[in-house]
Protein backbone atom coordinates (compact mmCIF):
# COMPACT_ATOMS: atom_id res chain seq x y z
CA UNK A 1 0.00 0.00 0.00
CA UNK A 2 1.18 3.51 -0.96
CA UNK A 3 1.00 6.46 1.17
CA UNK A 4 -1.96 8.84 0.42
CA UNK A 5 -0.99 11.71 -2.46
CA UNK A 6 -1.47 15.19 -2.32
CA UNK A 7 -4.17 15.12 -4.89
CA UNK A 8 -5.71 12.50 -2.42
CA UNK A 9 -9.07 14.31 -1.26
CA UNK A 10 -9.74 15.82 -4.56
CA UNK A 11 -9.44 12.05 -5.93
CA UNK A 12 -11.95 11.09 -3.31
CA UNK A 13 -13.89 14.21 -4.03
CA UNK A 14 -13.84 13.11 -7.27
CA UNK A 15 -15.23 9.79 -6.84
CA UNK A 16 -18.19 10.67 -4.65
CA UNK A 17 -19.50 13.52 -7.40
CA UNK A 18 -19.20 11.13 -9.87
CA UNK A 19 -20.87 8.56 -8.29
CA UNK A 20 -24.22 10.78 -8.00
CA UNK A 21 -23.82 12.38 -11.42
CA UNK A 22 -23.69 9.08 -12.66
CA UNK A 23 -26.46 8.19 -11.15
CA UNK A 24 -28.72 10.76 -11.63
CA UNK A 25 -27.51 10.93 -15.31
CA UNK A 26 -28.94 7.50 -15.86
CA UNK A 27 -32.09 7.05 -13.22
CA UNK A 28 -35.07 8.69 -16.01
CA UNK A 29 -34.31 5.56 -18.11
CA UNK A 30 -33.35 2.99 -15.47
CA UNK A 31 -35.54 0.28 -16.90
CA UNK A 32 -33.07 -1.70 -18.99
CA UNK A 33 -35.71 -4.10 -20.95
CA UNK A 34 -37.65 -1.15 -21.99
CA UNK A 35 -35.22 1.35 -22.28
CA UNK A 36 -32.81 -0.46 -24.46
CA UNK A 37 -29.82 0.95 -26.01
CA UNK A 38 -31.70 2.12 -29.47
CA UNK A 39 -34.52 3.64 -27.53
CA UNK A 40 -32.16 5.34 -25.38
CA UNK A 41 -30.11 7.25 -28.67
CA UNK A 42 -33.62 8.02 -30.38
CA UNK A 43 -34.89 10.08 -27.16
CA UNK A 44 -31.50 11.61 -27.25
CA UNK A 45 -31.74 12.42 -31.20
CA UNK A 46 -35.31 13.67 -30.87
CA UNK A 47 -34.03 16.14 -28.22
CA UNK A 48 -30.93 17.41 -30.09
CA UNK A 49 -29.22 15.72 -27.32
CA UNK A 50 -26.45 13.75 -29.27
CA UNK A 51 -23.72 13.69 -28.73
CA UNK A 52 -24.48 13.50 -24.83
CA UNK A 53 -22.46 16.19 -22.86
CA UNK A 54 -24.91 16.84 -20.04
CA UNK A 55 -27.90 15.58 -18.03
CA UNK A 56 -30.86 13.80 -19.85
CA UNK A 57 -32.84 16.47 -21.59
CA UNK A 58 -36.67 17.14 -20.96
CA UNK A 59 -38.51 14.56 -22.47
CA UNK A 60 -39.34 15.67 -26.36
CA UNK A 61 -42.45 14.23 -26.15
CA UNK A 62 -45.73 12.94 -24.18
CA UNK A 63 -45.17 9.49 -24.32
CA UNK A 64 -41.47 9.68 -23.62
CA UNK A 65 -42.09 11.39 -20.48
CA UNK A 66 -44.38 8.67 -19.57
CA UNK A 67 -42.19 5.44 -20.16
CA UNK A 68 -39.67 7.36 -17.72
CA UNK A 69 -39.19 6.88 -14.04
CA UNK A 70 -41.41 9.42 -12.04
CA UNK A 71 -38.73 10.55 -10.70
CA UNK A 72 -37.35 12.35 -14.00
CA UNK A 73 -38.76 15.80 -13.21
CA UNK A 74 -35.78 15.80 -10.06
CA UNK A 75 -32.98 14.44 -12.76
CA UNK A 76 -33.28 16.45 -15.85
CA UNK A 77 -31.30 19.43 -17.17
CA UNK A 78 -32.62 22.72 -15.41
CA UNK A 79 -34.96 20.39 -12.82
CA UNK A 80 -31.65 19.25 -10.58
CA UNK A 81 -31.06 20.84 -7.33
CA UNK A 82 -29.44 18.29 -5.37
CA UNK A 83 -29.58 14.81 -5.68
CA UNK A 84 -32.35 12.87 -5.72
CA UNK A 85 -32.77 9.81 -3.29
CA UNK A 86 -31.39 6.45 -4.63
CA UNK A 87 -30.08 3.06 -3.42
CA UNK A 88 -27.17 3.56 -5.46
CA UNK A 89 -25.96 6.43 -3.03
CA UNK A 90 -27.67 5.30 0.06
CA UNK A 91 -25.18 2.06 -0.03
CA UNK A 92 -22.03 4.36 -0.49
CA UNK A 93 -23.14 6.15 2.77
CA UNK A 94 -24.35 3.51 4.80
CA UNK A 95 -20.78 1.78 3.74
CA UNK A 96 -19.40 5.27 5.05
CA UNK A 97 -21.08 4.48 8.20
CA UNK A 98 -20.29 1.15 8.08
CA UNK A 99 -16.44 1.60 8.48
CA UNK A 100 -16.99 4.74 10.76
CA UNK A 101 -18.66 2.79 13.32
CA UNK A 102 -16.93 -0.78 13.23
CA UNK A 103 -13.91 -0.12 11.33
CA UNK A 104 -11.72 -1.96 8.71
CA UNK A 105 -12.75 -5.54 10.81
CA UNK A 106 -16.07 -4.90 10.60
CA UNK A 107 -17.96 -8.22 10.26
CA UNK A 108 -20.76 -9.39 8.10
CA UNK A 109 -22.84 -9.85 10.78
CA UNK A 110 -22.52 -6.56 11.58
CA UNK A 111 -23.02 -5.45 7.64
CA UNK A 112 -26.94 -6.85 8.63
CA UNK A 113 -27.17 -5.04 12.00
CA UNK A 114 -26.21 -1.90 10.09
CA UNK A 115 -29.37 -2.58 7.19
CA UNK A 116 -31.87 -3.06 9.78
CA UNK A 117 -30.76 -0.17 12.06
CA UNK A 118 -30.51 2.46 9.71
CA UNK A 119 -31.71 1.05 6.32
CA UNK A 120 -36.28 1.26 5.72
CA UNK A 121 -37.01 -2.25 3.86
CA UNK A 122 -38.63 -0.65 1.38
CA UNK A 123 -36.18 1.39 -0.07
CA UNK A 124 -34.18 -2.41 -0.76
CA UNK A 125 -34.75 -4.54 -3.96
CA UNK A 126 -33.81 -7.31 -5.67
CA UNK A 127 -30.72 -9.31 -3.71
CA UNK A 128 -30.45 -7.21 -0.79
CA UNK A 129 -34.96 -6.84 -0.10
CA UNK A 130 -34.42 -11.10 0.58
CA UNK A 131 -31.32 -10.36 2.56
CA UNK A 132 -33.32 -8.03 4.92
CA UNK A 133 -36.27 -10.64 5.22
CA UNK A 134 -33.70 -13.37 5.94
CA UNK A 135 -31.88 -11.23 8.65
CA UNK A 136 -35.44 -10.54 10.05
CA UNK A 137 -36.16 -14.03 10.04
CA UNK A 138 -32.87 -14.56 11.69
CA UNK A 139 -31.15 -16.05 9.28
CA UNK A 140 -27.31 -15.66 9.89
CA UNK A 141 -24.81 -15.03 7.31
CA UNK A 142 -23.69 -16.94 4.65
CA UNK A 143 -27.69 -18.38 4.63
CA UNK A 144 -29.03 -14.89 4.11
CA UNK A 145 -27.88 -14.44 0.73
CA UNK A 146 -28.56 -18.01 -0.42
CA UNK A 147 -32.22 -18.46 1.57
CA UNK A 148 -34.75 -17.93 -1.36
CA UNK A 149 -33.11 -15.57 -3.05
CA UNK A 150 -33.39 -16.02 -6.82
CA UNK A 151 -31.28 -12.42 -7.49
CA UNK A 152 -27.95 -14.07 -5.43
CA UNK A 153 -25.83 -12.77 -9.15
CA UNK A 154 -27.72 -9.46 -9.65
CA UNK A 155 -26.07 -6.13 -9.03
CA UNK A 156 -26.76 -5.45 -5.88
CA UNK A 157 -23.37 -5.86 -4.15
CA UNK A 158 -21.54 -3.63 -7.09
CA UNK A 159 -23.49 -0.99 -6.10
CA UNK A 160 -22.10 -1.21 -2.50
CA UNK A 161 -18.64 -1.33 -3.45
CA UNK A 162 -17.25 1.98 -3.34
CA UNK A 163 -16.23 3.22 -0.39
CA UNK A 164 -13.42 0.28 -0.32
CA UNK A 165 -12.25 1.46 -3.36
CA UNK A 166 -12.07 4.81 -1.82
CA UNK A 167 -10.77 3.86 1.37
CA UNK A 168 -7.71 1.56 0.34
CA UNK A 169 -6.36 3.54 -2.62
CA UNK A 170 -3.98 1.58 -4.63
CA UNK A 171 -4.71 -1.72 -3.01
CA UNK A 172 -6.90 -3.43 -5.33
CA UNK A 173 -6.66 -6.60 -3.11
CA UNK A 174 -7.38 -5.12 0.32
CA UNK A 175 -10.55 -3.04 -1.22
CA UNK A 176 -11.75 -6.69 -2.58
CA UNK A 177 -11.25 -8.49 0.74
CA UNK A 178 -14.02 -5.66 2.03
CA UNK A 179 -16.17 -5.89 -0.59
CA UNK A 180 -16.34 -9.58 -0.18
CA UNK A 181 -17.03 -8.98 3.33
CA UNK A 182 -20.03 -7.02 2.31
CA UNK A 183 -21.20 -8.75 -0.27
CA UNK A 184 -21.63 -12.22 1.06
CA UNK A 185 -24.81 -10.81 3.26
CA UNK A 186 -26.74 -10.57 0.22
CA UNK A 187 -24.99 -12.24 -3.03
CA UNK A 188 -23.08 -15.11 -4.43
CA UNK A 189 -20.65 -15.84 -7.44
CA UNK A 190 -20.52 -13.26 -9.81
CA UNK A 191 -22.74 -10.94 -7.23
CA UNK A 192 -20.14 -11.43 -5.16
CA UNK A 193 -17.12 -11.07 -7.79
CA UNK A 194 -18.48 -8.48 -9.12
CA UNK A 195 -18.80 -6.24 -5.97
CA UNK A 196 -14.69 -7.30 -5.40
CA UNK A 197 -13.62 -6.43 -9.18
CA UNK A 198 -15.62 -2.78 -8.79
CA UNK A 199 -13.99 -1.78 -5.24
CA UNK A 200 -10.30 -3.25 -6.51
CA UNK A 201 -10.95 -1.13 -10.30
CA UNK A 202 -11.58 2.72 -7.84
CA UNK A 203 -8.63 1.49 -5.88
CA UNK A 204 -6.74 0.64 -8.73
CA UNK A 205 -7.75 4.02 -10.51
CA UNK A 206 -6.19 6.00 -7.82
CA UNK A 207 -2.90 5.53 -9.28
CA UNK A 208 -2.71 3.43 -12.64
CA UNK A 209 -1.52 5.53 -15.46
CA UNK A 210 -4.75 4.81 -17.67
CA UNK A 211 -8.49 3.21 -17.71
CA UNK A 212 -7.10 0.28 -19.20
CA UNK A 213 -4.31 -0.48 -16.77
CA UNK A 214 -6.87 0.04 -13.81
CA UNK A 215 -9.57 -2.49 -15.62
CA UNK A 216 -6.41 -4.63 -15.73
CA UNK A 217 -6.06 -4.11 -12.14
CA UNK A 218 -9.08 -5.16 -11.34
CA UNK A 219 -9.38 -8.64 -12.82
CA UNK A 220 -6.39 -10.06 -10.57
CA UNK A 221 -8.95 -10.04 -7.82
CA UNK A 222 -11.27 -12.05 -9.02
CA UNK A 223 -11.30 -15.77 -10.26
CA UNK A 224 -9.70 -15.78 -14.05
CA UNK A 225 -12.52 -18.51 -15.03
CA UNK A 226 -15.40 -16.96 -13.80
CA UNK A 227 -18.05 -15.33 -16.14
CA UNK A 228 -17.77 -11.80 -14.87
CA UNK A 229 -13.68 -11.91 -15.54
CA UNK A 230 -14.27 -13.65 -19.18
CA UNK A 231 -16.78 -11.00 -20.13
CA UNK A 232 -14.40 -8.01 -19.23
CA UNK A 233 -11.60 -10.00 -21.03
CA UNK A 234 -13.96 -10.27 -24.17
CA UNK A 235 -14.77 -6.66 -24.22
CA UNK A 236 -11.35 -5.79 -23.66
CA UNK A 237 -10.09 -7.75 -26.25
CA UNK A 238 -12.75 -6.21 -28.74
CA UNK A 239 -11.36 -2.76 -27.86
CA UNK A 240 -8.07 -3.66 -28.37
CA UNK A 241 -9.32 -4.83 -31.96
CA UNK A 242 -10.34 -1.74 -32.50
CA UNK A 243 -14.43 -2.69 -32.74
CA UNK A 244 -16.67 0.25 -32.19
CA UNK A 245 -17.91 0.54 -29.00
CA UNK A 246 -21.57 -0.04 -30.54
CA UNK A 247 -20.51 -2.86 -31.94
CA UNK A 248 -18.29 -4.24 -28.82
CA UNK A 249 -21.71 -3.99 -26.82
CA UNK A 250 -23.83 -5.63 -29.72
CA UNK A 251 -21.37 -8.68 -29.41
CA UNK A 252 -21.33 -9.24 -25.78
CA UNK A 253 -24.61 -8.73 -25.60
CA UNK A 254 -25.72 -11.57 -27.78
CA UNK A 255 -23.12 -13.57 -25.92
CA UNK A 256 -24.59 -12.78 -22.43
CA UNK A 257 -28.58 -13.23 -23.88
CA UNK A 258 -30.42 -14.48 -21.06
CA UNK A 259 -28.69 -13.41 -18.00
CA UNK A 260 -31.50 -10.54 -17.79
CA UNK A 261 -30.94 -6.78 -17.41
CA UNK A 262 -29.84 -6.65 -13.60
CA UNK A 263 -27.72 -9.56 -13.78
CA UNK A 264 -23.96 -8.57 -12.70
CA UNK A 265 -22.13 -9.97 -16.07
CA UNK A 266 -23.94 -7.87 -18.60
CA UNK A 267 -23.85 -4.90 -16.80
CA UNK A 268 -20.11 -5.40 -15.98
CA UNK A 269 -19.73 -5.19 -19.96
CA UNK A 270 -21.64 -2.26 -20.28
CA UNK A 271 -19.40 -0.48 -17.47
CA UNK A 272 -16.43 -2.14 -19.00
CA UNK A 273 -16.99 -0.52 -22.61
CA UNK A 274 -17.76 3.00 -21.20
CA UNK A 275 -14.57 3.30 -19.29
CA UNK A 276 -12.63 1.82 -22.03
CA UNK A 277 -14.20 3.92 -24.35
CA UNK A 278 -14.67 7.02 -22.56
CA UNK A 279 -10.62 6.74 -22.47
CA UNK A 280 -10.53 8.69 -18.72
CA UNK A 281 -12.89 11.68 -20.21
CA UNK A 282 -14.96 11.98 -17.30
CA UNK A 283 -17.75 13.23 -19.83
CA UNK A 284 -17.89 10.54 -22.72
CA UNK A 285 -17.43 7.92 -19.97
CA UNK A 286 -20.45 8.45 -18.69
CA UNK A 287 -22.37 9.86 -21.04
CA UNK A 288 -21.24 6.32 -23.03
CA UNK A 289 -21.69 3.85 -19.98
CA UNK A 290 -25.63 5.46 -19.24
CA UNK A 291 -26.17 4.76 -23.16
CA UNK A 292 -24.80 1.14 -23.27
CA UNK A 293 -28.35 0.57 -21.12
CA UNK A 294 -29.41 -1.94 -19.17
CA UNK A 295 -29.01 -1.06 -15.15
CA UNK A 296 -28.64 2.46 -16.43
CA UNK A 297 -28.24 4.48 -12.83
CA UNK A 298 -26.26 1.44 -11.19
CA UNK A 299 -23.71 1.52 -14.36
CA UNK A 300 -23.52 5.23 -14.99
CA UNK A 301 -23.08 5.44 -10.71
CA UNK A 302 -19.90 3.42 -10.90
CA UNK A 303 -18.50 4.83 -14.24
CA UNK A 304 -18.70 8.40 -13.00
CA UNK A 305 -17.15 7.14 -9.54
CA UNK A 306 -14.02 5.44 -11.53
CA UNK A 307 -13.74 8.72 -14.05
CA UNK A 308 -14.39 10.68 -10.86
CA UNK A 309 -11.07 9.29 -9.42
CA UNK A 310 -9.31 9.20 -12.12
CA UNK A 311 -9.68 12.78 -13.02
CA UNK A 312 -9.97 14.61 -9.30
CA UNK A 313 -13.15 16.42 -8.71
CA UNK A 314 -11.53 19.64 -10.08
CA UNK A 315 -11.49 18.82 -13.46
CA UNK A 316 -15.44 17.16 -13.28
CA UNK A 317 -16.85 19.27 -15.71
CA UNK A 318 -19.39 21.71 -13.75
CA UNK A 319 -22.64 20.89 -15.77
CA UNK A 320 -22.28 17.89 -13.40
CA UNK A 321 -21.54 19.14 -10.23
CA UNK A 322 -23.05 22.72 -10.27
CA UNK A 323 -26.91 21.04 -9.91
CA UNK A 324 -25.47 18.65 -6.91
CA UNK A 325 -26.02 22.02 -4.92
CA UNK A 326 -23.34 20.10 -2.72
CA UNK A 327 -26.46 18.21 -0.95
CA UNK A 328 -27.69 14.67 -1.44
CA UNK A 329 -31.00 12.94 -0.32
CA UNK A 330 -30.51 9.85 1.20
CA UNK A 331 -33.05 7.14 2.87
CA UNK A 332 -30.42 6.43 5.45
CA UNK A 333 -31.08 7.23 8.61
CA UNK A 334 -29.42 10.74 9.87
CA UNK A 335 -27.76 11.06 6.36
CA UNK A 336 -30.77 13.24 4.71
CA UNK A 337 -29.39 16.58 3.10
CA UNK A 338 -26.19 15.66 3.89
CA UNK A 339 -23.15 17.70 1.97
CA UNK A 340 -21.06 16.03 -0.13
CA UNK A 341 -18.24 17.49 0.37
CA UNK A 342 -18.48 16.01 4.31
CA UNK A 343 -19.28 12.81 3.46
CA UNK A 344 -15.80 12.66 1.12
CA UNK A 345 -13.80 14.67 4.09
CA UNK A 346 -15.14 11.60 6.46
CA UNK A 347 -13.85 9.09 3.14
CA UNK A 348 -10.50 11.21 3.51
CA UNK A 349 -10.10 10.61 7.36
CA UNK A 350 -11.23 6.95 7.35
CA UNK A 351 -8.57 6.04 4.54
CA UNK A 352 -6.03 8.18 7.00
CA UNK A 353 -7.46 6.04 9.73
CA UNK A 354 -7.03 2.54 8.04
CA UNK A 355 -3.59 3.35 5.98
CA UNK A 356 -2.33 3.79 10.01
CA UNK A 357 -3.50 0.49 10.67
CA UNK A 358 -2.07 -1.40 7.88
CA UNK A 359 1.24 0.38 8.26
CA UNK A 360 1.71 -0.95 11.99
CA UNK A 361 0.35 -4.49 11.27
CA UNK A 362 3.46 -4.64 9.08
CA UNK A 363 6.92 -7.17 10.12
CA UNK A 364 9.72 -4.49 11.20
Amino acid sequence: MTSLGPDYADRVLGGWLGRIAGNMLGKPVERGDLWTRERIDGYLRRAAALPLTDYLPEPPDESDALALRPEWRQCVRGRIHGSCRDDDVDYAILGLHLLETHGFGFSTEQVGELWLQRLPYLQTFTAERAAYRNLTNGLKPPLTATYDNPHQEWIGALIRADVFGWTCPDDPHRAATLARRDAVLSHSGNGVYGAMWAAALISAAFTAPTVRQAVDAALTVVPAGCRLARTVRRVVSLYEARMGWEDTLTTVAAETAGLGWIHTVPNAAVLTAGLLYGEGDFTRTVALTVRGGLDTDSNGATAGSVAGVLTGAAAVPGQWTIPLEDTVRSAVFGFDGARISDLAARTVRLARTGAQSALATLPE
